[in-house]
């Protein structure tokens, strides 16, 4: 055990959350000091990010907490029944050395490092209900290590087809019993109003996300990839009203600099649209690695920014059951991940985004051990090959210690983007 400068013995959590301290703070404070004209507005979420993870300021007393392991849960619905939903996907060395413990090493390190947050119990807000959608397989065999550790657990069916209407149907049920399974547990009744009125106040976050995001599509992009994984990854534990809020500001002062040409990358920096694993805080790695080497990410398909605020939900008839339907709608349809069997729509999405942002290559990265991500590079190189867009494929973990190869990747791949532009 270690001493502290008080002489008293620090216990193994207390060492946990100095070591995740300084993660955190390193992440910060190395994207302040390559920010290029950094906006004022994200003073918020730096230092959000800073309580959160570093001093484990809480920011939901008094609220039941409903830890989600992945972006299926329906929010709104927990939030219409008055909990606060966590999300619990963690990016953590720390926490991913902990969960090693406990899972094969072989394993996604977002998974080992999210059940070795569980291990050490080690939140800000610790949930007092853990809900995960049987999507990733890992995750789905991480819950029963994690219930065996005290919590309670609750899963949620979730199809591997999409685009039958049996699977529809199938995921709408599955919904369903979410709701009144929670409504039991909270003892509290979903209403028609409060339903209605979480649905605007998400629909409102995700109008924000999409208006602060469009304008990425300027000749000097405003925003930093790096900062806009800031701003959404603070969604995941931020207070809905609170974030939409500081995004409010944000987007205000985002407008003004595309006015004045004022950007957070040079002109000639190549633009990227990042894909895979979701990099997850501070695990910033490969985006922090990309900027570093003069570009700039420009937009991105991933489970912890662009796919979390894609489609709204489109309601038809504002009735309670027609609403829960709607709601299970919106996170089946939208969805790309790679679970699915058959999964065009990513692909799809993928060469959109290039065309739309005016993005000179893409940068695919899939955690070790995310098999769902690594099977599926395949499919998605041929087709970026076949549009004649570059593509750079990289497979890392939680570790430092492969900084230098990728580094000398990324930085071949964007002088090569930058040759190419000069060429064209």
């Amino acid at each position: 055990m270690n001493a502290r400068n008080d002489h008293t013995i620090e216990t193994p959590r207390e060492r946990q959350g100095r070591h995740k301290a300084m993660e955190a703070v390193k992440v910060l404070d190395t994207l302040r000091e390559y920010a290029v004209n950094p906006p004022e507005a994200m003073a918020y979420f730096y230092e959000l990010h800073r309580r959160y993870h570093c001093d484990m300021t809480p920011m939901h007393e008094g609220k039941t907490k409903v830890g989600t392991m992945c972006i299926q849960v329906p929010y709104e619905v927990i939030d219409a029944l008055g909990a606060a939903p966590v999300r619990l996907c963690n990016g953590f060395y720390t926490d991913d050395e902990i969960g090693g413990e406990y899972l094969p090493s072989k394993s996604c390190p977002l998974v080992k490092a999210t059940v070795g947050a569980f291990a050490t119990d080690h939140f800000a807000d610790t949930p007092d209900l853990v809900v995960t959608p049987t999507t990733c397989d890992q995750k789905t065999k991480a819950t029963g290590i994690v219930e065996e550790m005290g919590y309670p657990v609750y899963e949620m069916e979730f199809p591997r087809v999409k685009e039958s209407e049996e699977s529809r149907e199938y995921w709408r049920r599955s919904v369903r019993n979410f709701t009144k399974t929670l409504s039991k547990e909270l003892k509290t009744k979903l209403t028609r109003g409060k339903l209605k009125a979480s649905i605007r106040k998400v629909g409102y976050a995700q109008t924000l996300y999409h208006r602060l995001n469009a304008l990425r599509k300027a000749e000097l992009p405003p925003i930093s990839g790096n900062d806009m994984f800031l701003v959404t990854n603070a969604f995941f534990f931020d207070k809905t009203e609170a974030w939409s809020a500081a995004v409010e500001r944000l987007l205000a002062e985002m407008e003004e600099r595309v006015k004045e040409g004022i950007g957070a990358a040079r002109k000639r920096s190549p633009r990227i649209v990042y894909t895979g694993s979701p990099p997850i805080f501070p695990n910033l790695k490969v985006p922090q690695l990309i900027e570093m080497a003069d570009a700039v990410i420009v937009a991105d398909e991933s489970c912890s920014s662009n796919r979390l605020f894609n489609d709204m939900v489109s309601v038809d008839e504002w009735f309670l059951y027609d609403m829960v339907d709607a709601v299970a709608d919106r996170y089946l349809k939208g969805c790309t991940c790679p679970v699915f069997t058959r999964n065009d729509d990513r692909i799809r999405r993928i060469v959109e985004l290039v065309k739309e942002y005016s993005a000179d290559g893409v940068v695919y990265q899939a955690f070790a051990g995310c098999q769902v991500y690594e099977m599926e590079q395949r499919s998605v190189l041929a087709a970026m090959e076949k549009e004649g867009i570059p593509i750079l494929y990289l497979e890392s973990d939680y570790s430092p210690s492969q900084l230098g190869q990728l580094t000398t990747r990324v930085e071949a791949f964007v002088e090569s983007l930058k040759s190419r532009k000069r060429r064209q």
